[in-house]
């Protein structure tokens, strides 16, 4: 009998702990959910995988833990296993949100291990087939100490890396390192893709402080985890004490001595009275008042007088305090790493529901995480596409037989109150006919009366 996939996991786990006390194999781990038997790890597979799991249904929840959070006040949603409505491979599945306005939080466990001078690679695939307008689509690693059944928005965790999507201001990677409590934000912006398809997000830090983020395997951004998260405080900082020397010219510009105002220039007026300017004839000053001729703006006038300047020849430039070593700088070699990650989590809030999240993995090695996104999202690609547009192609002839059978049914009952109109018309008109045949009836009959007497 074949070994279960999660109890081969638990049995390797436990011979690393014995042997090394931490975990040294190359991968970490590898989530993917899928609804087959586990076919043959290819060489590379073979050779970097410290675990596998490609998961059947059987053992997808066995492996992840759905927390209880939001449960009490009903705003927890549920997770569907599933390859979605459009797909490269129907047997590769994975988790989906499947509920509007909910909440969601769900986390698996792996061997606690500590990427100190080591590089960490953190790798996850994401599909928004609900045409996202606002939500995430962000995993988070969690320390040992995480409860997986309380799970949530409050949890600390250690790194909160995806994309997220909120109306047309928010479209963007996060990348959130939580350093003695703080949760960091990446400074630089990493636009997020925003179409109905599966995308790849990859996150390398390494332990030279740099750092690395990547889109279908694309590099999107790049740099020092120094400079581009506020973790530490700033090295150098401006001299509080210090003071502006007296002799220092910080004026590019001074007034030029030899512009002088010319005399009589503060005497132009602004305005003056039109020159051609005549009382009208039939101007009354007994009721009209005495007449004044309208002013015009003074063609002399040139408004206040402003001074020339010059270039200051001692002008030193803006004058700033000089940097000194900042007493609060602590460098710290290891704002890379963390010491201790055991959990992946997901937790989200959605708007609409339809995120599906699949081969989360965590290694030490980019060039695995590459060749592992290309066997599994670049071999599909192309047909998630393809299924995709078959789908949008039958979805817009159906919202055009939906608008055609809509015009129709509106045009016949457009007919219809017509011909209820033309009808209370007709009933209008036969009724009045019976009443002048009353009338008439009425008249002969009193006419006759009239004759007898």
């Amino acid at each position: 009998m074949q070994t279960p996939l999660w109890r081969m996991f638990t049995t390797e786990t436990s011979r690393l702990r014995r042997v090394n006390n931490v975990i040294t194999v190359t991968v970490i781990v590898i989530i993917g959910i899928r609804n087959t038997p586990a076919k043959s790890a290819s060489p590379v597979r073979q050779q970097h995988a410290g675990f596998r799991n490609p998961m059947t249904d059987d053992g997808w929840d066995y492996r992840w833990v759905k927390s209880e959070w939001k449960k009490e006040d009903n705003t927890a949603g549920e997770w569907n296993h599933t390859s979605g409505k459009w797909n490269g491979d129907a047997d590769d599945k994975g988790i989906q949100t499947s509920e509007d306005y909910r909440f969601y939080a769900i986390s698996a466990q792996y061997p606690e291990f500590s990427n100190k001078d080591k590089t960490l690679v953190l790798q996850f695939s994401v599909k928004h087939e609900q045409d996202l307008d606002c939500g995430g689509g962000y995993v988070k690693l969690l320390p040992a100490d995480v409860d997986q059944k309380k799970f949530g928005g409050e949890t600390p965790y250690s790194i909160m890396f995806g994309p997220d999507i909120c109306g047309y201001a928010t479209k963007k990677v996060h990348a959130i390192l939580t350093k003695n409590g703080k949760n960091h934000l990446i400074k630089k912006e990493v636009p997020c893709e925003t179409d109905q398809l599966t995308h790849v997000y990859t996150l390398i830090l390494r332990p030279d402080a740099t750092y690395s983020i990547l889109i279908d395997n694309v590099e999107k951004q790049s740099g020092s985890v120094y400079d581009d998260w506020d973790i530490l405080p700033a090295k150098k900082k401006r001299d509080p004490n210090a003071k502006k020397p007296e002799d220092w010219e910080d004026e590019e510009f001074l007034p030029d001595p030899e512009d002088k105002k010319p005399e009589g220039y503060d005497d132009i007026p602004k305005e003056i009275t039109e020159p051609d300017a005549t009382k009208p004839e039939d101007w009354d000053d007994e009721e009209d008042g005495e007449w004044t001729a309208p002013t015009i703006p003074n063609p002399e006038y040139k408004g206040p007088w402003i001074q020339k300047k010059i270039k200051n020849p001692n002008f030193k430039g803006k004058w700033k305090a000089p940097l000194i070593d900042n007493p609060e700088f602590k460098d710290d070699p290891y704002i890379y790493a963390f010491d201790s990650l055991k959990h992946i989590g997901i937790e989200l809030w959605q708007v609409k529901s339809g995120t599906l999240f699949d081969n989360i993995l965590i290694t030490d090695d980019p060039e695995y995480a590459k060749k592992f996104a290309e066997e599994t999202w670049g071999k599909h690609k192309d047909a998630e596409k393809a299924a995709f547009d078959e789908a949008e192609k039958k979805r817009l002839e159906e919202e055009s037989a939906n608008a055609k059978t809509e015009d129709n049914d509106d045009a016949a009952d457009e007919d219809e109150g017509k011909a209820a109109g033309a009808s209370d018309e007709e009933n209008k008109d036969a009724s009045g006919d019976e009443k002048v045949e009353e009338i008439s009836k009425d008249a002969s009959s009193s006419s006759d009366k009239k004759d007898e007497l």
